[in-house]
């Protein structure tokens, strides 16, 4: 009697409760997971910068040294940043608890002239207590200190990454003997996530720029925070130019009124549809290869099992599992294609 085949139904709810099991377990270690993913991307990043050293045949502590160097700097150099535009943030927060009470008194008078309920402002008003401004602050002065003792597991792993790099390389090199479509989906993997990140990269920052500008024109408090910010968010598809415009705008809200907070709104908005919707594209084409959907699934699974650093690195770590578990199979050609969101080509059909 002949084995029976396995029903491919049972085969795919399997890979499902293993895939949710391991995301749950990789949740329970998101603390460690994240730095140490960070560390790998970062590695991927500026391994263009290790093999422009080894074509010149540097040594291999300054092929180790040289990407650690510049990893190390940008992420020390964002750091400071961060924490000095915090603490300002943190000292400038105390000070908009009369601007906000009196906002919320302006938004009773409106609602009520305009015959609209007042039930919530009144609300507001009787729990508005100056101190949690104060709050606030410590507790995004506690979330500073949390992401810079991460930057030390971060580091640390960067250090033992760029150390194995030029060993990691040539055992990946010599592995095409024997698990070709394997080596291949890794080194495409790679290639993709250089390129997202570095054109990210250099538009965040143009995006940033102008951003900064657009702020200290219209006398913004804190614009190099915000713009810091906006780079940042640069990264998290879909909704990360919302997380870059609130700030700001509720500052320059609280700060110069309501026409300052709607001319940050369009500037933002106009900054953005043509960093994000004219340009960006030209440059990045088919780099990523998920469609938006994909994306968007993408970045609610790993932000739930890696928090806001998985918000960061969903496209990296989506294109990892999309080599692994899909570019590596010469048999999923359907799979690959539904992810990527385009339509096989007939060369493709014809193939398979």
């Amino acid at each position: 009697m002949r084995d029976q085949p396995v029903p491919r139904a049972l085969i795919i709810l399997v890979g499902i409760a293993g895939a949710v099991i391991a995301l749950f377990g990789l949740r329970e270690i998101a603390a460690i997971a994240g730095p140490v993913i960070l560390s790998l991307v970062l590695v991927i990043a500026v391994a263009p910068v290790r093999g422009w050293l080894d074509a010149r045949r540097a040594p291999v502590w300054v092929q180790v040294a040289v990407p650690f160097l510049i990893v190390v700097l940008v992420l020390l150099g964002m750091a400071g940043i961060l924490t000095i535009s915090i603490s300002q943030l943190a000292s400038l927060l105390p000070t908009y608890a009369g601007q906000f009470e009196q906002l919320l008194v302006d938004g009773q008078r409106w609602a009520a002239a305009h015959g609209l309920g007042t039930d919530v402002f009144n609300r507001a008003l009787r729990t508005f207590d100056p101190g949690r401004l104060l709050g606030l602050a410590q507790a995004l002065l506690g979330s500073l200190i949390g992401v810079l003792s991460s930057l030390f597991l971060i580091v640390v792993s960067l250090l033992a990454m760029c150390l194995d790099a030029p060993v990691t390389a040539k055992i990946l090199a010599a592995g095409e003997g024997s698990r070709p479509q394997l080596v291949t989906a890794l080194a495409t993997f790679a290639h993709k996530t250089r390129r997202y990140l570095i054109v990210s990269t250099v538009f965040g920052l143009l995006n940033a720029i102008l951003n900064v500008i657009a702020l200290s024109l219209l006398d913004v408090p804190l614009p190099l925070l915000w713009g810091v910010l906006a780079l940042i968010a640069n990264y998290v598809p879909n909704i990360g130019f919302v997380i870059a415009l609130v700030p700001p705008a509720l500052l320059a809200l609280l700060d110069e009124g309501v026409r300052t907070m709607a001319l940050v709104i369009v500037a933002y908005v106009v900054i953005n549809v043509i960093i994000q919707s004219f340009i960006l594209p030209k440059f990045l084409g088919d780099a990523v290869e998920l469609s938006t959907t994909m994306t968007f699934i993408s970045l609610i699974v790993w932000a739930f099992v890696l928090g806001p650093l998985g918000a960061i690195l969903a496209v990296p770590l989506s294109l990892l599992a999309r080599a692994v578990l899909i570019d590596s199979d010469p048999s999923a050609t359907w799979a690959r294609d539904l992810v990527s969101g385009r339509l096989p080509n007939r060369r493709d059909q014809a193939a398979h």
